[in-house]
């Protein structure tokens, strides 16, 4: 039973959706849910809740997958997705970044409306992203020394802590030499997140 921090997977594409694919026969949204498999399990043996926004080859909206990481109290949420270019074996964390500052008018008590849920956890974002992205260049050579502000459409409606992590890429030899990278990116991105919210031995906030 892992009663830690909830941490909410969202393997990135997935049904009608493959994401990017190579012509190797490696197909992004396979790739990213091994990805993420490998990833809950790392969590899970230091201690995290792990709910995953899906583990088979469906494709859940990008409100279904906001909607499910927003029913847990205080959670992290991590995208995983595969580059369609780039240095193989590298990869690079992403956080949201908005056009502009927000134009409407909003009280001090109400939530942000559902497109601007991540805004006032920017500053949280980019935080995390910097620290898994530490973690990713100790053990992805190569790979960019900071995270980018990017507008990641799948970070957009979460209000929590969020990042989108892509590795590269689908030009990878083929499928094995891609997922020999997932041992490594799974323990930069757990480490990343252990250092931005560490297990205190309190129970995981329950939808």
């Amino acid at each position: 039973m892992h009663l830690g921090p909830v941490v909410v997977l969202d393997a990135g594409h997935g049904g009608t959706d493959p994401g990017a694919h190579g012509g190797n026969g490696i197909v992004e949204k396979d790739a990213v849910l091994q990805f993420a498999r490998v990833l809950r399990a790392e969590l899970e043996r230091l201690g995290y809740h792990v709910v995953m926004t899906r583990n088979d080859d469906s494709d859940p909206s990008y409100d279904d997958r906001a909607t499910l990481a927003n029913a847990y109290r205080d959670p992290v949420f991590v995208s995983l997705h595969v580059s369609s270019s780039g240095v193989v074996g590298t990869a690079r964390t992403y956080f949201y970044e908005f056009a502009g500052p927000f134009a409407g008018a909003v009280s001090a008590s109400a939530a942000p409306p559902w497109e601007e849920a991540q805004r006032p956890y920017g500053d949280a974002s980019r935080r995390l992203a910097n620290l898994v992205q530490i973690e990713i260049t100790h053990r992805l050579t190569g790979s960019p020394n900071a995270p980018a502000p990017v507008a990641v459409r799948s970070l957009r409606s979460v209000a929590a802590p969020a990042v989108a992590v892509e590795i590269s890429s689908v030009s990878a030899s083929d499928s094995a030499a891609l997922n020999s990278l997932a041992g490594p990116l799974a323990i930069s991105v757990a480490r990343g997140i252990a250092a931005f919210h560490p297990i205190l031995g309190t129970a995981a906030g329950q939808p």
